[in-house]
């Protein structure tokens, strides 16, 4: 999995390429100036050491000095840092720093208030792995800090039977047969999860056992909650599809352990942050 500071520097190149020409021929190489990043939507701040992480590899002699942490609730005025030096290399880290802080905090905004809508349930809130290409480490640190809970990173890191993998395979119990011969083989230690979709096949997993979670796909919560009370505790439960905010509340009182949504970092506004010169 590539660093934060290997994002960054990508992200840089991108950007910048052989030079932020306009500050160059502006902005007189020895002016030293200061900017704020100034809050103008109400929220959850997600991203404030990433910034910092931005503007030190423009130029590692600028001074940041952070007033809010990640995780913070934000109202409109509020500043969360300042950034001082070179006004060339304040302003070629303006907009990748804006573009990571925004995008994290609408991220941990949106985790935020879907975590407050299970409060006092034993459900936890998981992303998936529908998250911008080479961003997923960004996107899945601003939902740990809005509240939820990460799913597998990768492909690498939980194995996870879905439908497409039992229909290729021949049926659920070829399908984790061969996953556990799999692990075996190759001398890996991975949790199983398993996806089923209607009661013969939480049946048939019940039946073979060998996962250590199941994926309740597309139950209402009636069925969610007998599905729940099947299972009796011997396997992880996580409820997936057709969940919404508005019902989001009524499955998580099922007994679900876990209920993982896709949009947590798939339909994301960001929030409005700006930064100002001082």
């Amino acid at each position: 999995m590539r660093s934060i500071d290997e994002i960054i520097a990508q992200a840089l190149q991108e950007d910048v390429g052989d030079g932020d020409h306009t500050s160059l021929a502006c902005i007189p190489e020895t002016a030293q100036g200061s900017a704020i990043l100034l809050v103008k939507e109400a929220g959850v701040l997600a991203g404030v050491e990433v910034a910092k992480h931005v503007f030190f590899q423009v130029d590692p002699t600028l001074e940041f000095q952070k007033f809010l942490n990640d995780g913070t609730q934000i109202e409109p005025g509020d500043v969360a840092f300042e950034v001082k030096g070179s006004s060339r290399s304040i302003l070629t880290g303006e907009r990748l720093a804006l573009n990571f802080m925004q995008r994290m905090s609408g991220i941990a905004t949106q985790t935020r208030r879907i975590v407050d809508l299970v409060e006092g349930t034993k459900a936890k809130i998981l992303d998936t792995r529908k998250t911008s290409p080479n961003l997923r480490l960004l996107e899945k640190m601003a939902v740990r800090i809005g509240g939820g809970e990460n799913h597998r990173f990768g492909l690498y890191d939980m194995m996870m039977i879905k439908d497409n993998h039992i229909d290729f395979s021949g049926g659920i119990k070829q399908a984790i047969d061969a996953a556990n011969d799999y692990l075996r083989k190759n001398n890996k230690k991975l949790a199983i999860e398993i996806e089923v979709r209607n009661f013969d096949e939480l049946s048939q997993v019940l039946d073979r056992g060998g996962v250590q979670r199941i994926m309740l796909d597309n139950f209402l919560p009636p069925d969610l909650k007998k599905a729940v009370d099947l299972i009796a505790g011997r396997y992880e439960t996580e409820a997936s599809g057709g969940i919404t905010e508005q019902t989001i509340r009524t499955y998580a009182e099922t007994g679900v352990d876990y209920i993982s949504v896709g949009a947590l970092t798939h339909q994301i506004q960001s929030l409005d942050l700006s930064l100002k010169a001082m």
